[in-house]
């Protein structure tokens, strides 16, 4: 009977999440060997800087900013009703042209009837919403010209931590002139909002709680 029980909030135990902040860090840009010969008061090898360019990201290393603007609403709804009704009915037996009695009750003479209804009804509906902004890094840049972002903002409030991670691919043409762009343009996005401490944890349910939730539970 111990076994059991240990084997049952063995499986009910959620394990701990898995610290991915090394998917999220910052990347550097490449390192560039600088030309010692060619370090002068006005050219230095590695900081040129054409005129004609604005300052968007575009390279390994390049800061983007991300504008959260995350919105989802959905709604379900769903009705059904059905009907059926039947009736059968058996004649009265009749010998000799008249009707078998006893009593002055008709011997055989019955019906059957039948009357099902059925009505189901449902809905379902779901609101999500995320505003802000962070403030990434260019991982990589693809073949095609697009940007892999990725980066993370972690912000400590007394007693706990919040944190937001993003990642995904974008495009050099929808990066603004503030070197911003939306994350509802942002591809393959993979957006994270939670956090850690005791109000976290307030939030979860306990050992006890999932033990009574899992499909294990006899109860």
């Amino acid at each position: 009977m111990a076994l059991m029980i240990l084997g049952l909030l063995a499986a009910c135990s959620s394990a701990p999440p898995k610290d991915q902040s090394a998917d999220y860090e910052s990347a550097a840009p490449k390192a560039e060997t600088d030309d010692l010969g060619n370090m002068g008061s006005i050219y230095r090898s590695g900081y040129g800087m054409s005129l004609f360019l604005d300052r968007r990201a575009r390279q390994v290393g390049d800061i983007i900013t991300v504008t959260l603007e995350e919105k989802t609403d959905a709604s379900k709804s769903s009705s059904t009703a059905t009907g059926k009704e039947s009736n059968l009915g058996i004649p009265t037996v009749t010998l000799l042209g008249r009707g078998v009695t006893h009593n002055g009750l008709p011997v055989v003479n019955s019906s059957v009837s039948s009357d099902q209804d059925f009505s189901g009804q449902g809905t379902s509906s779901q609101s999500n919403s995320l505003t802000g902004s962070i403030t990434v890094t260019v991982s990589e840049v693809l073949r095609n010209g697009s940007l892999r972002v990725r980066g993370e903002k972690w912000v400590t409030i007394n007693q706990g931590e919040e944190f937001i991670r993003i990642k995904g691919i974008v495009r050099p043409e929808d990066i603004g002139a503030d070197n911003a762009v939306p994350s509802y343009k942002v591809a393959d996005a993979r957006i994270t909002y939670s956090g850690k401490g005791a109000l976290a944890d307030a939030n979860s349910m306990g050992w006890l709680g999932r033990l009574f939730q899992s499909v294990l539970s006899p109860f």
